[in-house]
């Protein structure tokens, strides 16, 4: 699946563990969310993307308490296969989950991507 993936971990911030392949994912996410206003829970399809964003369903923390939230972008033609937030979210989840358990709480500079 084409996709950009954005989240932090117990002891490092945001950062993009996935790009989609792109040079500039910044840009593209930005866009993919600029009306999302920091909503927990976000899909948000446009012509050439799918904006989506959920807390860690394990419930995951970071060191200051907050709960982690991953962000991902879909890319097309991926974008298209989904048709509401709660399918989005168990596959976009199934995709990443054994990598994120692997790294979430490594310590910043530790083969993070």
């Amino acid at each position: 699946m084409n996709l950009i993936w954005a989240t932090r971990g117990r002891t490092w911030g945001f950062r993009f563990l996935r790009t989609g392949g792109l040079a500039k994912p910044l840009e593209v996410y930005e866009e993919a969310f600029v009306d999302s206003d920091g909503a927990p829970f976000v899909f948000a399809s446009r012509p050439e993307t799918l904006a989506v964003r959920f807390p860690d369903p394990e419930q995951r923390k970071d060191r200051a308490g907050r709960v982690i939230p991953h962000e991902f972008v879909v890319l097309a033609p991926d974008h298209l296969r989904f048709p509401d937030g709660e399918s989005a979210r168990a596959e976009l989840w199934h995709e990443v989950e054994e990598e994120y358990a692997s790294i979430w709480d490594r310590a910043y500079g530790t083969g993070i991507a």
